[in-house]
C-alpha cells in the first residue's frame, strides 16, 4: 500500500473525532465508577470499551464518507475519496473491517454494554442512507451517538447511573452543534437533495432551535450537584464550559463555522468538569 492511500484511509477515520470518542468513553467509565472494587476487571473492560468506541467511530466515519462522496465533492473536496486518495470500494471494505473489529472488542464486555454497542452500530450503518436527510432526525441520531459514549463507558464497568446525566447533557449540546454544522453545509446538502433542518425551516429558525436546546442543557448542567455526590468544585468547573457554549450558540448566527468549533471546545470543557466532580468525590 502506498503512503498516499494509507494516509487517505487514516483520514477517513477522522482521527481527531475517534480519539475524542475514546476519551469520552473513558470519562463515562470514570464518572460511573471505574474505581469501584466490585468490578472484576475494570481496566480490561475500559480498555476494550475504548477500543470498541475507536473502531466503531472510525467505521462510521469511513462509511459516511463512502455514502457522502458526491456531497463531499462540493462541501469538502479535500476529503480522501473526492481527491482520489482512496477509491469508494476501498473505503467500503475498510469500514467493514473496522466494524468487525468493533464487534469483536465489544463481545468481551458486560451485556448492557453489548446492547448499547449493537444499537449504536445499527444507527451508524443506517445513518447516512436513512436518517441523515430527515429534518432533525439525522441530527438527533448523531447527538444520541455522541452522548452514548458516556453510557457505553459506564456500562463497561457495570453501571450507567453516574454517566446518565452526562449522556443527556452531551446529547443536547451535540444536537445543537449538528444543527449548526447543517447550516454550514447547506449548499452541498441542497445540491444533493437532502432535506436537513436548515433547508426545511430556514437557517436562522434552525439556529434558534439549536440555541434553545443548548439553553436547556446549560440550565440542567447543575443537576449533578444536586443528584450526585458532586460538590461545589463541579459547579465551579462547569461554569466556563457553559459560558463557552452559550457564546458559541450566539456566535453561530453570524459565523456557523466558528460557532460549531467553539461548541466542541465547550463540550470538552463540560466533560472535564465531570471528571473534576468525580475526583472531588474521591478526595
Amino acid at each position: 500500500m502506498d503512503d498516499g492511500r494509507a494516509r487517505g484511509l487514516f483520514e477517513l477515520t477522522r482521527p481527531g473525532n475517534t480519539f475524542a470518542a475514546g476519551v469520552l468513553t473513558l470519562i463515562g467509565a470514570f464518572v460511573a465508577g471505574i474505581t469501584d472494587q466490585s468490578v472484576a476487571d475494570p481496566v480490561g473492560n475500559v480498555t476494550a470499551a475504548v477500543a470498541a468506541t475507536w473502531l466503531a467511530t472510525a467505521a462510521g466515519n469511513s462509511i459516511n464518507d463512502y455514502f457522502d462522496r458526491e456531497i463531499d465533492a462540493i462541501n469538502a473536496p479535500a476529503r480522501p475519496i473526492p481527491r482520489g486518495a482512496v477509491t469508494p470500494r476501498e473505503a467500503l471494505w475498510f469500514s467493514a473491517a473496522l466494524f468487525v473489529g468493533a464487534v469483536l472488542a465489544t463481545l468481551t464486555l458486560p451485556p448492557l454494554a453489548i446492547a448499547i454497542a449493537l444499537v449504536n452500530l445499527l444507527a451508524l450503518l443506517l445513518y447516512t442512507e436513512w436518517f441523515k436527510g430527515l429534518p432533525g432526525v439525522g441530527n438527533a441520531v448523531v447527538a444520541y451517538l455522541g452522548g452514548s459514549t458516556f453510557l457505553f463507558g459506564g456500562a463497561a464497568v457495570g453501571s450507567i447511573a453516574g454517566s446518565g446525566v452526562l449522556f443527556v447533557l452531551a446529547a443536547l449540546s451535540t444536537l445543537t452543534r449538528e444543527i449548526v454544522k447543517d447550516v454550514e453545509d447547506m449548499a452541498g446538502d441542497r445540491e444533493e437533495g437532502l432535506n436537513t433542518l436548515p433547508l426545511a425551516i430556514g437557517a436562522r429558525p434552525a439556529l434558534a432551535v439549536g440555541a434553545a436546546l443548548l439553553v436547556v442543557a446549560v440550565a440542567a448542567s447543575p443537576l449533578p450537584y444536586f443528584w450526585t455526590a458532586f460538590g461545589a468544585v463541579y459547579l465551579v468547573a462547569v461554569a466556563p464550559a457553559d459560558a463557552v457554549m452559550l457564546y458559541a450558540a450566539y456566535e453561530s448566527f453570524e459565523d456557523p463555522t466558528a460557532g460549531q468549533l467553539h461548541l466542541k471546545y465547550g463540550m470538552f470543557l463540560a466533560a472535564a468538569a465531570f471528571v473534576v466532580g468525580r475526583v472531588g468525590t474521591l478526595l
